[in-house]
């Protein structure tokens, strides 16, 4: 009977998933060996229970990866056992089992510069590189160690699977094996539909999606380690993340005082000056001395000279924050004004669509529009952003057509790649609107061979890099001086996110969104340091307010230089799988659905929910979460993105 009932089979079968199993627990353990610093575990049994919480994750992940090797193993064939059979269930298992084990490994580096688990939506970052073969080199030579340990893990696991004794035995009554095997496979079946749910069969409940782990932290940060790679792709593979909301607490009047979606300012007079924005690339604000007088961090060491020294005769803002993760969340959120929230809004469904921006504002002006970046053209989408944006001229690696100043791996290095952005707008018509976007402070972490000996190591390999791209900077002030065009404009500086950090203090999960801000015109009165909350959505706007712009327009920022203070300051960013509100005296945590913490504005690392001590500050804090959270889904998606379309 035993073997009608083939119970040899499932036990092998079981044993073969239970490999799995142990194979993504030590993914679990080495992504927070690799990730110890922004994680911060305090206690080992904290650590296991998030382990256990992961359990139920990766049921879920596993069941989707295995889902045909499952079937081919249980479905009555007469042949299962069978040393061809078998050695097609060999292939299948390690073929699909690995790559999805492999995207974990990922993360084991990524997760510093994502600050979230790999997404589907994370692969569109590198979906338009035409050097994703030099790149996936240096990643090797540069992480040799997550592949050596990959490979390790690999040879071990098919050691393992192959010591799985496994007796061929084909049967001989065929009436009882189809019978037993029928139920088995049925009742196999229902045990996979609760796995891939998360456990649950009822209606009431949805399928486990990654706000789910959310759910078993104490720090939101904590989740990606209940989490796990194949699990984040896979939810969303079939996923859009943009739906339309429609709280009953939040109507079209709450959204015209809260959010004030539609801006109008009449502080200055109409002027026409030239507008350069330079987008640092990973240029956290822990780098620059100048933006670091109130944090009162201990003997804290500048690597941006010139930046300090331009930052005195400037509008700086030392409590600023980015508006997403990644470069290409930085290029939306502070030309258009669109920040980030689970998925960018670039790899969503809607960006074709017209766009506001300080690109169609300006150009109503009569300004003429550029966008530099010295990566090859498509990077990063910046190339398809900017025509969306309607950009007259984009001037990538192509246009600069000089493989002399090649990093090797991403563009142009940035010291010549701006003095050929100074020659491009030394020939451009007045009034313009010119971006840049620099490479050079960005992974592997290289400078120019000439300079190797200038700039080396500091305390960690990223200050080589920002102390170069500062003095790129500072060549590129020195010969824009001499340009009839320098005295006539406004210069924005500003990072699209942080990345390597050595000051613990920008270790702490909102702390990780810093950024600097600085506004300079030469001979101007443009000058102060402000410690007001401010955020890269709100350059858009105050731009437009210090040229004196006489019409309406959309906006989700705030100007900066708005001395009646028509918005009080704040600043919103996600970390994925939940986004953050920070205004007055509170930090709201918000999965979507429903505000689930509120923290102190003093407590960066969001240690302490205060979400049992509710007052009527953190209630308002609640609604204008809401508000903007509604406005922004509704806006997009019905394709309201502009002052005409209210």
């Amino acid at each position: 009977m035993k073997k009608y009932i083939r119970i040899d089979e499932y036990k092998v079968l079981f044993v073969r998933i239970v490999l799995v199993y142990f194979f993504y627990t030590i993914a679990r353990l080495l992504f927070y060996f690799y990730n110890a610093d922004l994680l911060q575990i305090k206690s080992f049994s904290y650590f296991l229970k998030l382990c256990y919480h992961g359990l139920t994750f990766d049921t879920s992940a596993i069941l989707y990866v295995n889902l045909l090797f499952i079937l081919l193993s249980i479905l009555p064939l007469r042949i299962n056992t069978s040393v061809r059979f078998q050695k097609v269930l060999f292939y299948l298992y390690f073929i699909t089992n690995l790559l999805a084990f492999s995207t974990n490994f990922i993360d084991f580096i990524y997760y510093k510069h994502s600050l979230a688990r790999t997404t589907l939506a994370a692969m569109n970052v590198i979906e338009n590189e035409t050097n994703k073969a030099s790149l996936f080199l240096s990643f090797i030579v540069d992480y040799w160690h997550v592949f050596v340990l990959f490979f390790v893990l690999a040879f071990l696991w098919i050691f393992l699977y192959k010591k799985i004794r496994f007796r061929a035995d084909i049967p001989q009554n065929k009436i009882a094996y189809f019978s037993f095997s029928t139920l088995f496979l049925l009742i196999f079946s229902v045990m996979i539909i609760a796995g891939i749910r998360g456990g649950d069969l009822s209606k009431s409940t949805r399928p486990i999606n990654l706000l789910d782990a959310s759910r078993h932290v104490k720090n939101i940060v904590h989740a990606d380690i209940v989490l796990n790679t194949p699990f984040a792709i896979i939810r969303t593979v079939f996923s859009n993340n943009f739906k339309k909301v429609e709280f009953p607490e939040v109507t079209e009047k709450v959204i015209a005082e809260k959010v004030q979606p539609i801006k109008f300012y009449k502080n200055n007079p109409e002027t026409s000056p030239n507008v350069v924005l330079i987008i640092l690339e990973s240029y956290g604000r822990e780098y620059s001395g100048a933006f670091n007088k109130f944090m009162n961090i201990k003997n804290h060491k500048s690597h941006t000279p010139f930046i300090d020294s331009l930052a005195q005769h400037s509008l700086i803002f030392s409590n600023a924050y980015a508006n997403g993760r990644q470069s290409i969340h930085g290029m939306s959120s502070i030309i258009a004004g669109i920040p980030t929230y689970k998925d960018a809004f670039t790899s969503s469904p809607y960006p074709k669509q017209k766009i506001e921006s300080l690109v169609s504002t300006l150009e109503r002006k009569g300004y003429s529009t550029s966008f530099f970046h010295g990566a090859a053209n498509g990077s990063m989408g910046f190339l398809g952003f900017s025509n969306i944006l309607g950009i007259d001229h984009y001037f990538g690696r192509n246009e600069y057509n000089n493989d002399i100043d090649f990093d090797g791996y991403w563009g142009i290095w940035d010291e010549p790649f701006l003095q050929f952005m100074k020659t491009k707008l030394d020939h451009e018509k007045a009034p313009f609107f010119s971006t840049v976007f620099t490479i050079s402070s960005h992974e592997p972490y290289i400078v120019p061979e000439k300079y190797k000996d200038r700039f080396k190591e500091g305390d960690i390999i990223m200050h080589k890099c920002v102390e170069y791209t500062d003095y790129a900077l500072q060549r590129f002030f020195d010969e824009a001086k001499k340009s009839t065009w320098y005295e006539n404009t406004i210069f924005v500086l500003v990072a699209d996110h942080g990345n390597q950090v050595f000051y613990q203090d920008y270790n702490k999960t909102i702390n990780r969104f810093t950024v600097p801000i600085l506004f300079f015109k030469p001979n101007s009165d443009l000058v102060g340091n402000s410690n007001e909350i401010a955020q890269q959505i709100d350059i858009y706007p105050t731009i437009l307010d210090l040229i004196g712009y006489n019409k309406p327009f959309r906006s989700w920022g705030r100007s900066l230089v708005d001395t009646r203070k028509k918005t009080e300051p704040f600043a919103v960013h996600s970390l994925g799988n939940m986004h953050h509100f920070m205004k007055g005296n509170y930090i709201s945590a918000f999965d979507g659905k429903n505000v689930v913490g509120f923290y102190s504005i003093n407590d960066k690392a969001l240690e302490h929910n205060l979400i049992q001590q509710r007052n009527a500050e953190m209630d308002e804090l609640e609604l204008e979460t809401k508000a903007f959270y509604q406005d922004y889904m509704n806006r997009v998606i019905d394709k309201k993105l502009t002052s005409e379309t209210k």
